[in-house]
C-alpha cells in the first residue's frame, strides 16, 4: 500500500506521509498491544479486532462468544456450545443471555483429552474458524453470525459430545447418522456423515464413529420436529468456507444496499447455500421470503432465509456539517456564548479521548461562529484545531527526534495505528479507536470543508485518511489494517473492546460516538473528493442508525422482553443489554447521554421518532428526579425533539449555572434547541440525490437544506419532488428557495433563479417580469385544468396562497410589491382530469 511520502524521515522508524508523519518505533515509555497473537500460519492479512470472536485471538482458549442465535466458548477439552433461546431473561435493568459456566454441551476429540489451546485459523466478514492442534490429531470448527450450524473437521479421531445430564434422543438412534436431541429445553440436530454411528446413547457422552469420514456438523434447531430437523439436515453437509459482505450507496436514491453472500462447500451431494437468521435490523429491511422458523435472541426475534444469501436496503437520510442559520435564537445572545467559549482554555486529559472531545467541541463552534458574524472567534476555533491536529500528526519533534506524546505509532503485529497519551485500552486492548480517532476525522473535515488545500494528501489528509484506515478501512488488499476493525456487517454494529475478553462477550456502550465518526468519514470524503471514504461513512452510518433504533432505543418497541423496563440501552454486549449502568456510573442521566452525545448536525438521526424521544425523557426525568447533573445541557438538547418549548424554559431556567458537557457547549446547546423549535424534527420520509442535506418537518411543514460541498453549482433533487439549487461551498435552505450569505456554514447560498419556460409533462412555467417591483407568473396545463392554486412566499416571509386568473385556459397571477434581490419561492396545486397534484417547489430572484 503506497504511502504519500513527501519529505524525508526524521528519526529511523519516522514515515512520512504529507507533511505530517507516523512512527514504527514504540515511543518513550509507551505501552503496545501485546506480541502475542493465537494464530495459525493458515492467516492471511492483518488480524481483526474489535469482533465478537476476538478472544479467540487474544487467549489460550477464548471467553464466551455470542454469533447468536448460538453461544459458544473454547476450552481444552473442546468447544462449549449453548443456546440462550427461550433462556434470554429480562430484569427491570437488563436482558440476560449469557452463558456462564452453563453450556449444553462440549464438542470434544474422542482421542485427546485436553489440547493447548484454540487458534484462529481463519476468518471472514462475519465467520471464524478456530483450530484444536495436538501432534497429529485436531479438530477444527467454523461458526459464525446469523449461523444456526457449526462445522467440524476431525484428524485422528471423532467427535464427542459431553453433556451434563443425558440428552433425549427424539430422532435417530445408534445406527443412525443423524439424531435429533434435546438438552434443557434446546433442541439441537446432529449430523454426522452418511455411513456412521453413534455410541453412549442414553448417557452423558454421545460419541460419532465417523466410518472413515471427518466432517460433521450440530445444528441448534427451533423445535423438536422430525420434520424441522429434516430441514437442517439440507444444508448440514453444506459447510460454509466464506462470508463477505458488499455494499453499494445509490446516490440517485439514497439507499444503501448491503448484500450477504455464504460460499459453501458439499461433503455430501451437492446442496449449495445455507439457513440464515437475521436479526431485526436485517429482516425488518430485506424483501427475502422467510422460513417458518425463528429462534428468540438477546437482541430480539431472528427470522431465518435459506440460499446462498439475502440483501438489505435502508435508506440514507442525509449528515450536514452543521446546523444551517435557520433558528428562532437571538443572535445576540448566541454570539455570547460563542464569546464565552472562545474565552476557555482546555483543561483536560492530553490522551486520545480528550484531545478529540476539545476537536470535536471546536469543530461545532467554527460554523455557529460564522453564523452570527465572529470572524475572530470563528478563525480561533479553527486556528486550535489546525494546530492540534498537526502536532498529533507528526510524530518527530522540532529536532527531528521521535516525541513521547502527541504521537501517532503504527504496530506492525496487529496491524492498527495506536496515539499516545492512550487512554482506555486503546493501546494495550485496542479499545475504542472509533471513539477516539472518530472526533479527529470530523474536526478534519470541518477544516476540509473550509480549506481544501490543508486537507490535500500532500499536506495533512494523508495522516487523516490513515486513521480512517484503522478504524474502517474497505480496502480488502490493504495489507496494513484489517478490513472494517470496529464495525460489524452482520450485527450491524460497532463493538469497542479490541480483544472481546468477557464473559458476556464484546460490548459497545456509546453508540453515538461510533455515528460521530460515521458522519465524519461522510463529511471528509465528500469534502476531499474521495467517494470511497464517503461511501463507507453512509454505509456505516445508515447501518448502525438502524441497529441503535432497534437495540439501543427500541424505538418500536419490539426487541426488549417483558420485565426491561428501562427505555433505553446504556450498553449492549453479546450476552446481554444493559440499561442502568455505563462503565463508570449508574447515575440516570449519563446512563441515558452516553447514547446521545456529542449532539451535533450529525446526530438529526436522533430527531427521527420525537415520540420515542419523549418517552426517553420521560424515563430520564423520573429515574433522576429532575437532577439532570452533570449533562443537563445534553438533557434540554435531547428534551428539544420532543418538545422544544419545554427545552427553551428550562435551558433558559439553567444556562447561568450549568456546566457542559465536556464535548459540548453552552452555544452549541442553544443553537440546536432553537433550531430545533423552528424547524422541527428530522423527516426521514424523504431523501435527496446528495448525501450532504436534511429534511426537516415541523407540524407538517418542510424544511430542505442542502450543503453543496462542491466548487460547482448543484441542483439537488428530493424524492418528494422538491428541488433547490446550492451555490459552490454553500447552504441552500427553504423550500426549494434560498438567501444570499456566507460559504463557512453561516450563511445560505444563493438559489438563483428559473432562465425560461418550466416545461413538464404535466404543465409549463415562466415568469414574465412586467417592471422592477412586479412579475407576472403563467401555468399553462397540457390538460386544462378546472383550477390552479399558487402558493409563495418572498425572502422566507408569510406564505400567500391564491386561485390563480384563467385566461382562457392559462392561469395567471401577478405579484407585486418586490424589491430587488427579493427571492420567490412558489409553486402550484392544480386538477388534473379530477384529482389533485402538487408541484415541486421553484424559485425567481427579482
Amino acid at each position: 500500500m503506497s504511502m504519500w511520502t513527501t519529505n524525508l524521515n526524521a528519526f529511523s522508524g519516522e514515515v512520512p506521509v504529507g507533511r505530517g508523519s507516523y512512527s514504527t518505533v514504540l515511543p518513550p515509555g509507551a505501552t503496545d498491544a501485546p506480541a502475542s497473537i493465537y494464530k495459525t500460519s493458515n492467516v492471511a492479512g492483518k488480524m481483526p479486532t474489535n469482533d465478537w470472536w476476538s478472544s479467540l485471538a487474544w487467549s489460550t482458549h477464548s471467553e464466551a462468544q455470542y454469533p447468536h442465535p448460538l453461544a459458544m466458548k473454547h476450552q481444552g477439552d473442546g468447544i462449549r456450545i449453548y443456546y440462550p433461546g427461550a433462556r434470554v431473561h429480562a430484569l427491570p435493568g437488563f436482558v440476560a443471555g449469557w452463558m456462564n459456566d452453563i453450556h449444553d454441551f462440549t464438542v470434544s476429540h474422542s482421542a485427546v483429552g485436553a489440547f493447548p489451546d484454540a487458534k484462529v485459523d481463519g476468518f471472514s466478514d462475519w465467520f471464524v474458524k478456530a483450530l484444536y492442534q495436538q501432534g497429529n490429531n485436531s479438530m477444527s470448527v467454523s461458526y459464525g453470525h446469523g449461523s444456526p450450524y457449526a462445522y467440524f473437521t476431525f484428524a485422528g479421531g471423532d467427535p464427542k459430545l459431553k453433556f451434563y445430564t443425558p440428552p433425549t434422543v427424539w430422532s435417530g438412534d445408534s445406527s443412525s447418522s443423524v439424531l435429533g436431541i434435546t438438552i434443557e429445553g434446546a433442541h439441537y440436530g446432529l449430523f454426522g456423515p452418511t455411513g456412521s454411528t453413534w455410541s453412549g446413547i442414553g448417557s452423558n457422552t454421545l460419541a460419532n464413529q465417523l466410518n472413515g469420514k471427518n466432517y460433521f456438523s450440530i445444528a441448534v434447531l427451533p423445535d423438536d420436529s422430525v420434520q424441522t430437523l429434516n430441514k437442517f439436515k439440507q444444508y448440514a453437509y453444506s459447510h460454509i468456507t466464506d462470508t463477505k459482505v458488499n455494499y453499494t450507496y445509490n446516490e440517485a436514491t439514497s439507499e444503501v444496499t448491503t448484500t450477504f453472500t455464504a460460499s459453501t462447500a458439499a461433503k455430501e451431494g451437492n446442496q449449495s447455500g445455507t439457513i440464515f437468521a437475521l436479526y431485526p435490523h436485517q429482516w425488518k429491511n430485506s424483501s427475502a421470503a422467510t422460513l417458518a422458523y425463528s429462534y428468540p435472541s438477546v437482541r430480539g426475534q431472528m427470522k431465518t432465509v435459506e440460499g446462498t444469501g439475502f440483501q438489505t436496503k435502508m435508506k440514507f437520510n442525509g449528515v450536514l456539517p452543521s446546523l444551517p442559520d435557520l433558528g428562532s435564537y437571538d443572535k445576540n445572545v448566541l454570539n455570547q456564548y460563542i464569546n464565552e467559549a472562545a474565552a476557555e482554555q482546555f483543561a483536560g486529559a492530553a490522551d486520545t479521548y480528550w484531545t478529540g472531545k476539545r476537536l470535536g467541541k471546536l469543530a461545532v463552534l467554527a460554523p455557529i461562529a460564522d453564523q452570527v458574524g465572529n470572524t475572530a472567534a470563528a478563525s480561533q476555533f479553527r486556528s486550535e484545531i489546525k494546530s492540534r491536529l498537526e502536532d498529533w500528526l507528526k510524530a518527530s519533534n522540532a529536532s527531528g527526534n521521535l516525541k513521547a506524546s502527541n504521537v501517532f505509532y503504527y504496530n506492525n503485529n496487529w496491524g492498527t495505528v495506536i496515539g499516545y497519551p492512550d487512554s482506555y485500552g486503546t493501546a494495550n486492548e485496542l479499545n475504542d479507536h472509533h471513539f477516539h480517532y472518530g472526533y479527529f476525522i470530523k474536526a478534519a473535515a470541518e477544516i476540509a470543508r473550509t480549506d481544501k488545500d490543508w486537507a490535500s494528501d500532500a499536506n495533512w489528509g494523508g495522516m487523516i485518511k490513515l486513521l480512517i484506515r484503522d478504524i474502517a478501512n474497505v480496502d480488502r488488499s490493504d495489507s496494513m489494517f484489517p478490513y472494517l476493525r470496529n464495525f460489524d456487517p452482520y450485527a450491524g454494529h460497532s463493538w469497542a473492546s479490541g480483544h472481546a475478553n468477557f464473559g458476556d462477550g464484546n460490548n459497545n456502550e456509546s453508540s453515538s460516538e461510533a455515528m460521530n465518526a460515521w458522519a465524519g468519514l461522510i463529511l471528509w470524503g465528500e469534502a476531499t473528493g474521495n467517494k470511497t471514504i464517503r461511501d463507507a461513512g453512509i454505509y456505516q452510518y445508515v447501518t448502525e442508525m438502524n441497529a441503535i433504533n432497534e437495540y439501543w432505543f427500541d424505538v418500536h418497541d419490539t426487541n426488549f422482553p417483558a420485565g426491561f423496563t428501562k427505555e433505553t440501552a446504556s450498553m449492549i454486549w453479546g450476552g446481554k443489554t444493559v440499561g442502568d449502568a455505563t462503565w463508570w456510573t449508574g447515575n440516570p442521566t449519563e446512563v441515558h447521554g452516553i447514547n446521545w452525545l456529542p449532539i451535533t448536525s450529525a446526530s438529526l438521526y436522533l430527531t427521527q421518532y420525537p415520540q420515542y424521544a419523549a418517552r426517553n425523557y420521560n424515563a430520564l426525568l423520573s429515574e433522576s428526579g429532575g437532577n439532570f447533573s452533570p449533562w443537563e445541557d445534553l438533557v434540554y438538547m435531547y428534551r428539544a425533539i420532543s418538545d422544544p418549548a419545554d427545552a427553551k424554559a428550562k435551558f433558559n431556567a439553567r444556562v447561568s449555572q450549568l456546566t457542559p458537557e465536556a464535548g459540548n457547549s453552552k452555544a452549541n446547546a442553544y443553537h440546536w434547541i432553537y433550531s430545533l423549535d423552528a424547524l422541527g424534527h428530522a423527516d426521514p420520509s424523504v431523501t435527496a440525490n446528495y448525501p450532504i442535506y436534511a429534511v426537516f418537518n415541523k407540524n407538517g411543514v418542510k424544511t430542505y437544506v442542502v450543503y453543496n460541498m462542491t466548487n460547482s453549482v448543484k441542483t439537488v433533487q428530493f424524492s418528494d419532488g422538491h428541488q433547490v439549487t446550492v451555490q459552490p461551498n454553500s447552504f441552500n435552505i427553504g423550500n426549494g428557495g434560498g438567501n444570499n450569505g456566507g460559504n463557512n456554514g453561516g450563511g445560505n447560498g444563493d438559489g438563483g433563479g428559473n432562465n425560461g419556460d418550466i416545461v413538464t409533462d404535466d404543465y409549463t412555467v415562466r415568469v414574465n417580469r412586467a417592471s422592477g417591483s412586479e412579475v407576472k407568473i403563467v401555468f399553462v396545463p397540457k390538460t386544462p385544468a378546472l383550477y390552479v392554486d399558487i402558493h409563495y412566499t418572498v425572502s422566507g416571509g408569510q406564505q400567500l396562497n391564491y386561485r390563480m386568473t384563467n385566461n382562457n385556459g392559462t392561469w395567471e397571477q401577478v405579484i407585486g410589491g418586490l424589491q430587488g434581490g427579493n427571492v420567490i419561492d412558489y409553486w402550484f396545486t392544480y386538477e388534473k382530469s379530477g384529482p389533485q397534484y402538487d408541484s415541486p417547489h421553484y424559485t425567481f430572484t427579482n
